[in-house]
């Protein structure tokens, strides 16, 4: 039997990284952590609890009080939030811009870590986020950092708004503009690939191009852990 691995998946907002480690991660049978769903429950609930995003203290004493469980389904995970379904909630827009926010705060990253390497501990997991591979998996067996050019990013998450949404694309642009300035600036595990990561442009490739890349890599590994 090939030897179940560590996938880590990092790259910015709208490059691809949730669609393509839910799409590997079910065509694997491996479990996909989505690191951004755990820190948009986070920000859920600071919206629900009145906390302010900038109060790391008061946000750090809200991760230890949450209970953040992601559920495998065909259609992707379940996100559940003190047991309740938040799948959907998270996606809106305003808990998509206050959890960037928030996720900038070392001791919200800190306990964001600590669980996710326990969901991870025992291997076959696709991990996606933006500092997997550097900060919460440095010895994953695989690293991507899944990247595209700007406009197409921007292009792919106003397309992902609700239809009824009035969000306009230059905003979207401008917010997703923003949100890699904090990502790249950021104190705590700032954006960027781990020194031994494969980095994929997909600006010009299909989901599909894409899988079959990551796919290719992981067959090359599986083959070099079984002649060691």
């Amino acid at each position: 039997m090939a030897k179940k691995l560590v996938i880590a998946i990092d790259g910015p907002a709208g490059a691809g990284k949730s669609t393509i480690a839910s799409r590997l991660a079910r065509k694997l049978g491996y479990t996909n952590i989505e690191s951004g769903a755990m820190y948009r429950a986070l920000a859920l609930k600071a919206i629900e609890s009145d906390v302010g995003f900038d109060d790391e203290k008061a946000l750090a004493t809200l991760a230890e009080r949450s209970r953040i469980q992601l559920e495998p389904t065909l259609g992707g995970n379940r996100v559940l939030l003190d047991g309740h379904d938040v799948s959907h909630r998270i996606r809106e827009q305003d808990v998509t811009e206050a959890a960037s926010k928030v996720s900038v705060h070392p001791a919200v990253r800190e306990w964001m870590v600590e669980h996710q390497r326990a969901m991870g501990e025992r291997g076959g997991v696709i991990m996606e986020g933006r500092d997997i591979g550097t900060k919460v998996f440095p010895d994953a067996d695989l690293k991507i950092f899944l990247d595209a050019d700007m406009a197409v990013r921007g292009d792919r998450r106003y397309r992902q708004q609700p239809q009824t949404t009035e969000v306009k694309p230059e905003n979207v642009l401008a917010e997703l503009r923003e949100r890699d300035r904090r990502d790249r600036e950021r104190a705590a595990s700032p954006l960027l690939p781990a020194p031994d990561a494969v980095v994929i442009d997909s600006t010009k490739l299909s989901i599909e191009e894409v899988i079959a890349q990551i796919e290719g890599l992981i067959v090359q590994k599986q083959a070099s852990a079984a002649r060691s």
